[in-house]
């Protein structure tokens, strides 16, 4: 059953503080992950010419922060964990907002893309419409969003100390139409190896005129 109110306010506090408590470990186990094939999905869908105004939703240490900028971009950091606020600041140079993703706080308007990588299934699937048209409404008109998440079959709850949400495509494709978005394109990741092998489900979608 989806959380009432008085466990979101639990699932945030926990959820971060594990990112907290692990911030050290989770950057030296990521910092070589390879999402190029993300990024490059991302950009490939936002028209007009660069440089783009991004946001990193999720950012953690801030490795796709560093990358989006060496290509040319204004890249803008987001992240709810103290911890990792600091580090993306530090090591990419980008400004960095510190907010809780249940709490957002977002200029109307002003991002040509969101790069939300391995982030938004941490929201609970209550509040995950309010926040996908709080992200609908950051973006210009046609902006582009990309979200890669780990699939499954609707479930949601605890897995160790951080709370998550296993989507399968319809219902994923389901959520971000009801929010006013449109498909693009969708893949499976890692590339190469057959769907059971594959726990990262990855789209892009199109802001729609409201």
């Amino acid at each position: 059953m989806p959380p009432d109110s008085a466990e979101l306010e639990q699932i945030s506090t926990r959820t971060l503080a594990h990112y907290e408590q692990h911030a050290e470990d989770f950057r030296a186990g990521t910092s070589q992950h390879d999402v190029s094939q993300n990024i490059a999905a991302l950009l490939r869908h936002i028209g007009g010419r660069p440089p783009f105004t991004l946001l990193d939703l999720g950012c953690g240490p801030g490795r796709d922060l560093k990358a989006l900028t060496r290509l040319g971009h204004r890249a803008i950091g987001l992240d709810g964990a103290r911890r990792f606020v600091e580090m993306a600041r530090a090591d990419s140079g980008c400004a960095v907002w510190q907010q809780d993703f249940l709490r957002l706080d977002l200029p109307s308007g002003h991002f040509d893309g969101i790069f939300a990588n391995a982030s938004l299934f941490h929201i609970p699937s209550r509040e995950l419409p309010r926040v996908l048209r709080q992200l609908h409404a950051t973006l210009k008109p046609d902006g582009v969003l990309f979200c890669s998440n780990p699939h499954g079959d609707d479930q949601e709850g605890w897995n160790d100390e951080r709370y998550a949400a296993y989507y399968n495509l319809a219902t994923w494709c389901r959520l971000l139409t009801a929010a006013g978005f449109a498909k693009l394109e969708h893949y499976y990741r890692p590339a190469g190896l057959p769907r059971a092998q594959q726990p990262w489900l990855a789209s892009v979608w199109r802001r729609l005129a409201e």
